[in-house]
């Protein structure tokens, strides 16, 4: 190396819309000392993972810079923890795709010549705005060209128009709290790198509804501005589209609760664009802190209406196990068209009971996925209550029934199951599903009692709510479970797919 060399920042960023889904990346090569665009790129990639897009940019952006000056040395910056941490060797590599990769982005630099940092995507607007340009460019058919970007401006006018100090030093080359080498080892064999990874190795697909300014989404809804699983620009929760009300709740680390949202009716908004609001506020990984990993996000089928279901009797795992009704099946077929818009759901798990394991076979059918049946998820045994209107066990069995309703440790009349077992049997099927879906996002398609424990067991709420919970047949909701043991209630009784 001859003469004073220079030094460059990149800033990267990739997306897909589905994962794998359409896809494409972002790069741009600033002067680390006046801030000044270099050079910027973008590419569509076709169909492809959401970690891969990310991959792919950073690849894109350090051979930018090689070609500028292969001398200089790189302070690379972007808002995807998962490279980051690999990057700089603190994880390990464990997706196939990404393991070719990310050994090409080491060879581009000699090692010890490039640094990595992770910005939050406030900080990253202008390498996810290229990443949107080249999706839209794709969805027309056509490739992103330089010649007819905005991307610098609009991520200049963003900045300009966020609260102060949002973005203060995000071109800058100083400031580099958490910026790592990447040391001979890394540039060796960076799949071999050490370090405390997320299990899965690969995080949620967090861009499975990320949209692009006036882009189309699959499903034909529309979507202004970008956003990347439903995070606005300050990171916060979007409001889910409400279905008898829903909840966008935000996840501080060891908290469960839900952050300041509004509710939206469904009956403003196109089925389509419905489903693209309530799948961001499903994907969103909230406020928890960026190095956490992927969520296991489980989304909470009820199965469709039964003939027991308008009649309002007790219908559990101990009584006569019906079928769906015809309402029952439309509704399933409905809840499948939604979901299939949306995109999200990576794994369909069910009761055994009869309606669940129909619901689910009816959605799986449309999103071409194999249904697993767990014990488990199945509905609370009501004993002798089983079949009875909630008027007729007030007749014949009125002491049992205000027991029962004072205490979470009565049982039904006849040896049934009291909740107290059913959120013990709930905690563990939920820890064992969080341990073999970590970082995905699953549906479950379970019962009224089931369903109400996993949110109670969310929120830390009292035995008592669930009989404050209204959960309609066929309704969507939705936890996601963090691996510090956090959980965050995501969507709530949405219905809006069946109006």
């Amino acid at each position: 190396m001859t003469g004073s060399a220079r030094e460059f920042v990149v800033e990267a960023d990739g997306g897909s819309r589905g994962n794998p889904g359409p896809a494409g990346y972002g790069a741009v090569v600033l002067d680390a000392e006046t801030g000044e665009t270099l050079v910027e790129a973008a590419e569509y990639l076709g169909v492809v993972t959401n970690n891969v897009a990310e991959y792919r940019g950073l690849l894109a952006g350090l051979r930018a810079a090689g070609e500028l000056d292969p001398d200089a040395t790189v302070h690379v910056r972007m808002d995807s923890k998962l490279v980051v941490e690999q990057m700089s060797g603190r994880w390990k590599i464990k997706h196939p795709d990404m393991k070719p990769l990310a050994a090409e982005a080491a060879r581009v630099f000699p090692p010890g010549r490039v640094t990595y940092e992770w910005i939050p995507r406030a900080d990253n607007k202008h390498a996810d705005r290229l990443a949107n340009e080249a999706m839209d460019a794709g969805a027309r058919g056509e490739q992103w060209s330089p010649s007819t970007s905005t991307a610098e401006l609009d991520a200049r006018a963003a900045d300009r128009a966020a609260p102060a100090g949002r973005t203060a030093g995000s071109r800058r080359s100083g400031d580099r709290a958490t910026a790592a080498p990447a040391g001979a080892g890394e540039a060796a064999d960076v799949a071999a790198a050490g370090g405390d990874a997320p299990s899965t190795g690969e995080r949620l697909p967090r861009t499975t509804t990320r949209t692009g300014a006036g882009s189309t989404v699959p499903g034909g809804a529309a979507a202004g501005g970008a956003s990347r699983g439903g995070r606005g620009e300050g990171d916060g929760g979007e409001a889910a589209v409400s279905g008898g009300g829903a909840i966008a709740g935000e996840r501080v680390s060891r908290a469960t609760r839900t952050g300041a949202g509004s509710a939206v009716s469904g009956g403003a908004e196109a089925p389509a664009a419905a489903d693209v609001r309530a799948a961001k506020a499903v994907a969103s990984p909230g406020w928890g802190p960026p190095d956490m990993g992927a969520p296991a996000t489980f989304v909470l089928l009820r199965h469709g209406e039964t003939p027991l279901t308008p009649q309002k009797r007790f219908s559990g795992s101990g009584g006569s196990d019906p079928s769906l009704s015809p309402v029952g099946r439309e509704q399933a077929e409905r809840v499948a068209e939604s979901l299939a818009r949306r995109g999200t759901i990576e794994a369909i798990v069910a009761s055994p009971l009869a309606r669940t394991r129909e619901t689910a076979g009816i959605v799986a059918a449309r999103l071409g996925l194999a249904v697993t049946v767990e014990e488990g998820l199945r509905e609370t045994d009501f004993g002798a209550w089983e079949g009875l209107t909630f008027g007729e066990v007030r007749d014949r069995h009125p002491a049992d029934l205000d027991a029962w309703l004072a205490s979470p440790d009565a049982e039904p009349t006849g040896g049934g199951e009291s909740f107290a077992a059913t959120a013990t049997r709930i905690a563990a099927t939920r820890d064992k599903l969080v341990a073999a879906y970590a970082g995905r996002t699953v549906l479950l398609v379970s019962h009224v009692t089931p369903i109400k424990t996993f949110l109670r067991l969310a929120l830390g709420a009292p035995p008592e709510s669930l009989f404050r919970m209204e959960l309609s047949a066929a309704s969507l909701s939705a936890v996601a479970y963090y691996a510090d043991g956090g959980a965050s209630v995501r969507l709530f009784n949405e219905t809006s797919h069946l109006r």
